[in-house]
């Protein structure tokens, strides 16, 4: 199904992301990644919509990561990307502006994106829109079905989808069914961290945004002797969660990333059966655009 620009109602970034990815599908077939999302782009907007974008440019900025604007009289669109940025970087931020694009261009011309940016709204709807079109729920779950949560399987999954490892691990999180929460840090702090909802109604959530955290004493990512790639340790897991049994056993994993010089840790916690009896409504999830933009550190 396409879009056309007879369609009036308000778009869903997933859903929109999804037609994209069916269509894509047809044509190119299932070993079709990572994404062209420059050649998207210019050709799906061409073919489908009467004000196409009509260019896709890198450009020198320092105060924002990507801009998509109108010409004057708005039958013309054009894509700008931080062209000092990691190539993973530029395809997620040229498809965060698609999505801006399909999404939002009814209600204004212009559109800057970064740390600043103050319509948080429309940025994480452009930002799912852009983790949808690039990691698609379907060929994401065929990838890790069967296999055991790893940063190795993460590092994969990233370099199919031509994305950040931290991306692919976020977008690893938000499908799991088991309890499962990602944590980012440095210097013994937590910079931000993600639970899934599975997670997050048991519980088992870090409230950054109004807080600074410490890493428990004994976690991977604290240790001197810190490794550059992968760790594993099963441990109590009230020495993450307080609230939690001290008979409860986690699996704590933990990669540096040499990128943007922080740790990830991923927790991965058993099955809750009664998930209202330590739900905290006080405690508010953090989205993941969030807590990247809160930190500098945007998922690409």
């Amino acid at each position: 199904m396409l879009l056309t620009d007879a369609m009036t109602e308000r778009k869903r970034p997933a859903k929109t992301a999804n037609q994209l990815s069916v269509m894509l599908n047809q044509v190119l077939g299932p070993e079709r990644f990572p994404v062209d999302v420059k050649a998207l782009a210019l050709e799906y907007s061409k073919s489908t919509c009467s004000d196409p974008i009509v260019e896709v440019v890198g450009g020198d900025f320092n105060d924002f990561n990507g801009m998509l604007k109108s010409s004057s009289d708005q039958t013309r669109w054009m894509i700008i990307y931080n062209a000092n940025s990691t190539e993973g970087r530029q395809r997620f931020t040229i498809a965060h502006e698609l999505g801006h694009y399909l999404l939002h261009r009814q209600n204004q011309s212009l559109f800057e994106c970064g740390d600043a940016t103050v319509d948080r709204d429309i940025e994480k709807e452009a930002d799912l829109f852009a983790a949808t079109l690039l990691m698609p729920m379907d060929d994401f779950r065929r990838q890790v079905d069967g296999e055991k949560p790893s940063f190795q399987l993460f590092s994969f999954l990233a370099e199919r989808y031509g994305v950040s490892l931290t991306a692919a691990a976020v977008r690893w999180v938000e499908m799991a069914k088991q309890r499962a929460v990602l944590v980012a840090s440095r210097d013994g702090f937590m910079l931000w961290a993600t639970s899934n909802d599975a997670a997050y109604k048991s519980g088992a959530v870090f409230a950054t945004r109004k807080n600074t955290i410490p890493m428990p004493d004994t976690a991977l990512a604290v240790r001197e002797d810190l490794p550059q790639y992968g760790e594993t340790r099963t441990v109590a897991a009230s020495e993450w969660f307080p609230r939690e049994s001290n008979a409860v056993v986690l699996t704590e994993m933990m990669v540096a990333t040499e990128q943007y010089d922080y740790t990830l840790t991923l927790l991965l916690l058993p099955d809750f059966d009664n998930v209202d009896a330590c739900f905290d409504s006080e405690v508010e999830l953090e989205d993941t655009y969030d807590h990247f933009i809160r930190n500098g550190q945007l998922p690409y």
